[in-house]
């Protein structure tokens, strides 16, 4: 379906995740669950520490026997025993007495003090306290931590080494999570050629299934690059089919816009496909929908390098991101200082490549070459987009812009 009436950038990832609903959750062994979307509240069923345990290596003591220790009037008690950590065979302790014990073991009951090796002479036998422990030092009481009944991760929560150490730690383990999606690419253009491979005088080489492949991977996609596909409708229909049985999403670049040989368009518009301009710079020629007998979303961006990765950033990427389970779907923009002056089409959001520094007094950007959507080189340069409204035609230096911070971002 080809609409010649032009999409704003927001009416267009509207219809994209307004047909999207996050994939099926399932329970994953945590590692699995690395940089995923948690699919449920996580509540604690233990408390961390779950016991008493030392801070210290050292003497766990009744603080009442060693309340007046000092170098000039030591304390001596008897030592009745070691405990260790997982070692713990010692549960008791009585009056007048200290058990030696390891960081992290747990306190003998009647015990509520620890006194660090430090102050001691380190007796075997008979221990020498030189200095008094406050009621309760060194002791890490159970539940200082973590309680029974804490939330420790919301849904939705991304789940990072930090949060999947926290899991562990409780006993989990497994969580439920939304996996992966299948993200097939498909490189449209008979002049296309796969790097390694020698060029002709017409040829170019692929570098946009390379470039859209590695996205989906930071984000956390599951990538398929399939080869280069020629400009024939029957052949990248019956490419397309082939991808369907491993596909969660299809994206394809090139062949959308209004050319003789634009073979997407021409496959896929009888099919249903919406295509249509979208008002932004690049990326104005643009296309989504479903295929197949299972209904597989697929995107159709633009050919040019850089219109197919901000179509990506703009489009693919929130959908990845919903389908994931994480929010929120369209990242939020920064404020900068823009540090040169830019100008840009009217009626059209322009993506600008900039580089963001913060440069002692607040975020500055400065803009990374020109406008073209051929320009890789300074794309690959960039570590953000600079985001020109619709309604603005011009921008000085000085002035405050949004910037996008791109996926791969520190």
């Amino acid at each position: 379906m080809v609409d010649s009436e032009l999409r704003s950038v927001e009416q267009h990832q509207r219809a994209i995740l307004d047909d999207l609903e996050p994939m099926g959750a399932v329970a994953m062994p945590l590692l699995d669950a690395l940089d995923l979307a948690c699919a449920e509240e996580v509540v604690a069923q233990i408390a961390l520490p779950s016991f008493d345990n030392s801070a210290m290596d050292g003497y766990a003591v009744r603080f009442a026997d060693v309340e007046g220790a000092s170098a000039q009037s030591p304390v001596t008690l008897p030592v009745v025993g070691e405990i260790g950590a997982g070692q713990a065979k010692l549960t008791a302790l009585g009056s007048g007495a200290a058990a030696k014990i390891m960081t992290g073991a747990p306190v003998p009951t009647g015990a509520d003090a620890v006194v660090p090796y430090e102050w001691t002479d380190r007796g075997a036998d008979v221990v020498r306290i030189e200095q008094a422990p406050r009621l309760g030092q060194h002791i890490r009481p159970a539940g200082d931590d973590v309680t029974v009944g804490d939330l420790l991760v919301e849904e939705g929560a991304d789940l990072g080494p930090r949060r999947l150490g926290l899991l562990a730690s409780v006993g989990r383990a497994t969580v439920m999570a939304r996996p992966r999606p299948r993200v097939v690419i498909l490189s449209t253009g008979s002049e296309l050629r796969d790097p390694g491979r020698a060029l002709g005088h017409d040829s170019i080489y692929d570098g946009n299934s390379y470039l859209l492949a590695a996205a989906a991977r930071r984000v956390g996609a599951i990538p398929y690059r399939v080869g280069i596909i020629p400009d024939q409708p029957e052949a990248f229909l019956e490419a397309l089919a082939d991808q369907l049985v491993r596909a969660d999403i299809l994206v394809t670049s090139g062949g959308v816009s209004q050319g003789d040989f634009d073979v997407v368009k021409a496959a896929l518009a009888p099919q249903g496909v919406w295509f249509g301009p979208v008002a932004m710079q690049p990326g104005k020629p643009q296309g989504y929908g479903r295929v197949g007998e299972d209904q597989v979303p697929i995107f159709t961006l633009p050919g040019n390098p850089v219109s197919a990765y901000i179509s990506f950033q703009v489009f693919v990427l929130p959908a990845l991101r919903k389908l994931m389970g994480k929010r929120p779907h369209v990242l939020p923009t920064r404020s900068a200082r823009l540090t040169g002056d830019l100008t840009s089409p009217p009626a059209k959001r322009q993506y600008r490549r900039g580089d963001l520094v913060f440069d002692g007094t607040g975020l500055s950007v400065a803009p990374v070459g020109g406008p073209g959507s051929h320009l890789v080189g300074d794309l690959a340069s960039a570590n953000c987009l600079i985001v020109i409204p619709e309604s603005t035609t011009s921008i000085a230096a000085g002035e405050s812009v949004e910037v996008l911070m791109l996926e791969e971002s520190p």
